[in-house]
């Protein structure tokens, strides 16, 4: 009786030491292994300088579009910069921890605390930047409550955070790490597809 009163006490800590290495705000609803998932995470976690290239497709009320965009991110500085026949001109999104800073094509130059506040007062697009910095990683963003779906890989497949649900369709190995190469979010009546075609990653030093 010892004996299996201790196995079962180790199994039950087994459990839950699984289940605590996944984010307090994070709901893993079906799919992959939890392990594996926390071991992809630690791979791509630390990544936070790279240079993004891609192709956005944007659906929203009365309009669509797409175009290109170029995403250089240093730490928590990052210079996102859209262009293209998005029905809006070239736009240049600047932030950091300091502010936001927002350039559009023939318009002064904005700033704000708040990419999203910015980005929908201006050009009505309540675009999730902050959570991008994440989601665009294949990580959900730690700062509020999430439902994960992972793929037969444990990559994240589907992600509903915020109002947004963000379903990932195709990954890519770039030096070593699996990082997400289609992704598609829906939300707030829009729809983003993001198709990135170049990934750089960048050393901290």
């Amino acid at each position: 009786m010892s004996y299996l009163r201790t196995l079962l006490l180790l199994t039950v800590a087994l459990v839950m030491s699984a289940c605590s290495n996944l984010h307090q705000r994070e709901t893993l609803e079906f799919g992959g292994d939890a392990a594996a998932w926390q071991a992809h995470r630690q791979t791509v976690a630390p990544l936070e300088n790279w240079i993004l290239q891609g192709k956005l497709g944007v659906k929203a009320p009365g309009e669509s579009g797409s175009g290109t965009v170029f995403w250089l991110q240093q730490q928590d500085y990052y210079d996102i910069r859209l262009s293209g026949p998005l029905g809006r001109g070239a736009t240049r999104i600047q932030g950091s921890n300091r502010g936001i800073t927002l350039d559009i094509a023939g318009q002064p130059s904005m700033s704000a605390p708040s990419a999203e506040a910015l980005l929908e007062e201006q050009i009505g697009w309540r675009l999730p930047v902050e959570h991008l910095l994440w989601w665009v990683r294949g990580l959900p963003a730690p700062d509020s409550p999430s439902r994960l779906q992972l793929n037969p890989d444990s990559q994240l497949a589907r992600l509903a955070q915020s109002g947004w649900t963000v379903e990932y369709s195709r990954y890519q190995q770039v030096d070593g790490v699996t990082l997400p190469q289609r992704l598609q979010l829906s939300g707030h009546d829009m729809l983003l597809t993001l198709v990135i075609t170049r990934w750089e990653p960048r050393n901290t030093e």
